[in-house]
């Protein structure tokens, strides 16, 4: 059988680093036996559900690059087909309506916890066949086994028992008639012939419910893989703060999605000691037998780690567009090249890379308070007028003859090296930071290099 998977998030909210996570690890199953990978929007809940949740959950897919086959499967469209199947156990003796009100059995489990009992409903209705009580719409709930034994062979956390009498006859249609999430998943899992589920450990007690619908309807469940959590650093729940934030904010923040899935990848799987993983070694090499048990840890310097090497191998062109949406435009400068080969080492992220470049185009405007101070002291203006001087007389064209002219006026005044370097940074640069100055020269031009000195030493001296 091929093998078949999906990912089913809901669209009450964003799409957030760990769903994406599970998208990526079920996505791979899929595309390593050349089967097929669906996207399923699970929207029964429509007094949650939200239009633009969805479609930012289809905006990252199409971001990051996880293809899905066919169309999505959306449940709110659905719900008849789920009402014949609730109609078919109500038939079949296997379901039964349950007249009980919610403060009925809000009430018995107050009093079941008081005994030091475990909460759950007693059955009451299960056999019921008297008059039903008027005023009241019943839910309809499944009856789940009362004996034995309910296993569940995780590909992750292994073999897994739990004692039938664990599991209460749980709702499957509240009293309006819509079906609830355990119900849905589980007609929607075997209808669409999913082959291998692959979900957080979050999940891990729905699992016991499903397995009892797919055993009422005599269906065939498929292979579950339970994965455990992303940690914060601190090996406590990973928050907003730490990096569970909306999939698109770091496209926003400058990641590529390339370094994005790669560090996903890494988040509960590993081949050996690799880090860097292209996307077909992702697909070749990757199995959900060897996800890890452990929680894995959220390192956001692996992150920018990653990202860096990925816009160190972007090709020039990729780059030029990619900076367009960081209002940065390369692609009509004659020296773009010469641009992103002094920047692109000094950017993590596209934002960091923005900056670095606007360092170069752009003429400083304002000075770092800080480095000018510490570089426009004692001979700094003398010395950057002589060196002003020197390029406009032996006018430099490569970043060798511009190293060259620095390095003849430290020799020849009997200057540390930084007597010239910290003021003719902060005069082309605005501050300490950014591209080597040869690099930055021979890309502004003689003239603008001098004019930017000139600005510096009548603001600054």
């Amino acid at each position: 059988m091929s093998t078949v998977t999906r990912f089913a998030p809901s669209p009450t909210g964003y799409l957030h680093i760990g769903g994406l996570r599970t998208a990526l690890f079920s996505w791979l199953t899929a595309r390593h036996h050349d089967g097929t990978f669906r996207l399923r929007i699970e929207d029964t809940d429509l007094s949650r559900n939200s239009s633009e949740a969805m479609a930012a959950i289809i905006r990252a897919f199409d971001w990051v690059g996880l293809n899905y086959d066919g169309e999505v499967v959306y449940q709110s469209q659905r719900f008849d087909l789920y009402r014949e199947y609730i109609d078919r156990l109500l038939d079949e003796g296997k379901a039964y309506r349950c007249y009980m009100p919610r403060e009925e059995l809000d009430t018995l489990r107050e009093a079941q916890m008081a005994r030091g009992e475990r909460p759950h409903y007693d059955g009451r209705y299960r056999d019921f066949t008297g008059t039903p009580p008027e005023g009241i719409d019943p839910v309809i709930r499944i009856k789940a086994p009362q004996e034995g034994t309910i296993v569940i062979d995780d590909g992750v956390k292994g073999r897994i028992e739990i004692a039938a009498d664990e599991v209460d006859d749980f709702i499957i249609a509240r009293s309006d008639g819509t079906p609830t999430y355990n119900f849905v998943v589980a007609i929607d899992d075997a209808l669409m012939e999913m082959t291998d589920v692959i979900r957080g450990d979050d999940h891990l007690y729905n699992t016991p419910k499903q397995l009892v619908i797919y055993e009422a309807l005599g269906l065939t469940p498929p292979r579950f893989y339970h994965v455990a959590m992303i940690n914060n650093e601190q090996g406590k729940k990973l928050s907003k703060r730490d990096g569970a934030t909306d999939v698109m904010e770091y496209k926003t923040q400058g990641f590529l999605p390339e370094a994005l899935l790669n560090f996903l990848v890494r988040l509960g799987w590993s081949h050996g000691d690799q880090e860097i993983f292209s996307l077909e070694e992702m697909i070749a090499l990757f199995d959900p037998k060897d996800i890890n048990k452990s929680a894995s840890s959220y390192n956001l310097d692996k992150l920018l780690w990653l990202n860096a090497h990925y816009i160190k191998a972007k090709p020039d062109a990729e780059l030029i567009e990619l900076l367009k949406a960081f209002d940065v435009d390369l692609s009509t400068h004659p020296k773009a090249t010469e641009i992103l080969t002094a920047t692109k080492e000094r950017g993590k992220t596209l934002v960091e890379l923005a900056e670095q470049i606007r360092l170069i185009t752009e003429a400083p405007t304002t000075y770092d308070e800080k480095a000018a101070k510490k570089a426009f002291k004692g001979e700094a203006v003398d010395i950057l007028k002589d060196f002003a001087f020197r390029l406009y007389k032996n006018q430099p064209k490569t970043q060798e003859t511009f190293h060259d002219e620095m390095q003849r006026l430290v020799q020849d005044r009997e200057i540390g090296f930084g007597k010239i370097g910290m003021p003719l940074r902060v005069s082309l640069l605005g501050s300490m930071t950014g591209a080597g100055m040869d690099e930055v020269m021979v890309i502004l031009g003689v003239e603008e290099t001098i004019a930017r000195i000139e600005k510096a030493i009548a603001a600054l001296a």
